[in-house]
């Protein structure tokens, strides 16, 4: 039941903080995909969370940290945005596992290649999740470009200011001619630059790793 009033009441809230989506039409219509957006912001998974629902009708997909369903509300929230709870204490190949098996089922999963919010608003390096994830599971990454959010409720804040986000969509990043090769650190590192370079001009920054 928490999935279709989610959809009616927190979707429509989150709104309020949105002012223009671009690249909608970059959405694949069907099947399963990455998003990889930037992170700046405890407001980044909403306004991702409600794009992509209200374009798609269908769950995007993240981990979270499994304090954050301690409670009724927290509960509720991270249902509605299709979080899975991560026990810290197995590490990132537990989270792998869970993110490829959920991407061969059509699932979508949204990550944030930097792995933690940003202290300055500025881009930060990309580490190789998502390279290894669309290697892994065969699927394109759609870049998104998030501008607007460190205003509203940065790391360390609690109260999120009323201030407009952008969001921008970019098209599919296929790696099809990498599928049948060996991932080096060299071939994810240069998968991973691509992917950030994307996010970097849809987020109207400079990427320079």
């Amino acid at each position: 039941m928490v999935y279709p009033i989610g959809k009616r009441i927190i979707g429509p809230i989150f709104n309020l903080w949105l002012r223009e989506i671009g690249g909608l039409e970059n959405v694949p219509k069907k099947g399963a995909f990455i998003i990889a957006a930037n992170h700046e912001s405890y407001m980044d998974h909403p306004i991702i969370v409600v794009t992509f629902v209200n374009h798609l009708n269908r769950k995007v997909h993240f981990l979270s940290k499994k304090e954050h369903f301690d409670s009724p509300l927290k509960a509720a929230w991270h249902t509605y945005a299709g979080a899975i709870p991560l026990d810290r204490e197995k590490g990132g190949k537990e989270a792998l596992r869970w993110a490829v098996k959920a991407l061969k089922q059509g699932k979508i999963i949204a990550i944030h290649p930097e792995g933690t919010r940003t202290l300055t608003g500025k881009l930060q390096k990309g580490k190789t999740g998502a390279a290894r994830l669309a290697l892994k599971a065969k699927v394109p990454v759609v870049p998104v470009g998030l501008i607007g959010t460190f205003k509203i409720l940065p790391k360390g804040k609690y109260i999120p200011k009323f201030k407009k986000a952008n969001i921008n969509i970019g098209k599919p990043i296929y790696f099809g001619r990498y599928y049948k090769k060996t991932a080096t650190k060299r071939m994810l590192n240069e998968m991973t630059r691509k992917i950030m370079k994307e996010i970097a001009k849809l987020s109207k920054q400079e990427y320079n790793f």
